[in-house]
């Protein structure tokens, strides 16, 4: 293998890896917000809004993820 068939796979390697618990945290995240809405829906608004912001915090993990797919793939 060339340097430059192990860089792309390290790239896609990271970015795989790093997407894997975001998507996973944001499933479970999502299911439990559902769970908890059906058991007290007068609570909607907050649970909803807590939910989005948590969601924002896994979904940063991945743009980490991406950001240092990028860099392998085009400076290293």
């Amino acid at each position: 293998m060339d340097a430059e068939a192990v860089k792309m796979l390290a790239a896609g390697l990271a970015m795989g890896l790093g997407a894997i618990g975001p998507g996973l945290g944001i499933g479970i995240l999502g299911y439990g917000a559902m769970q908890a809405i059906g058991r007290n829906p007068e609570a909607s608004g907050t649970i909803t809004t807590n939910m989005i912001l948590s969601i924002a915090f896994c979904e940063a993990v991945a743009i980490y993820a991406l950001i240092v797919a990028i860099i392998l793939a085009l400076v290293v």
